[in-house]
């Protein structure tokens, strides 16, 4: 019950991040989610997308350094305190969150957020007992 996240090393510097954009266009790919952590001279872009494969077929022959990675898709009511049965979910059950971010949809409600953890399979099987139900790359797909 995982979803693909690509990550994209980008120089950091003026134009990166829209040239970047301009191929996944070019390519009809649309992006779900994206987060961009930076350094002086590089950034790790993060991106969810439609079609992982394609997309990262895309990039490697735009010249683009990227990886695949599997991260959890976590459907969290969207009301003050809705993350916080998450993190503590996790925390109690010594599940490690190595970084998050939020994506939208039109879903009115509902939040949604990616989690990298050190162990997918703990992270899901606390979850799901919990009566917490990560979503896979369909239902994501879907959104």
């Amino acid at each position: 019950m995982t979803v693909k996240q690509i990550s994209v090393f980008l120089e950091n510097k003026p134009n990166q991040l829209a040239e970047f954009v301009k191929v996944l266009n070019e390519n009809h790919i649309d992006m779900r989610a994206m987060s961009v952590a930076d350094t002086k001279d590089f950034g790790i872009l993060r991106v969810i997308v439609d079609d992982t494969y394609k997309t990262a077929c895309v990039l490697k022959d735009a010249g683009y350094v990227c990886s695949i990675t599997p991260v959890l898709a976590v459907a969290i009511p969207d009301e003050p305190g809705g993350l916080t049965k998450l993190l503590t979910i996790l925390g109690d059950n010594g599940v490690n969150l190595e970084y998050t971010y939020a994506f939208i949809t039109r879903q009115k409600d509902t939040a949604y957020m990616i989690f990298r953890v050190e162990n997918n399979e703990k992270a899901i099987e606390v979850l799901t007992k919990n009566g917490i139900t990560p979503i896979c790359q369909d239902a994501l797909n879907e959104l």
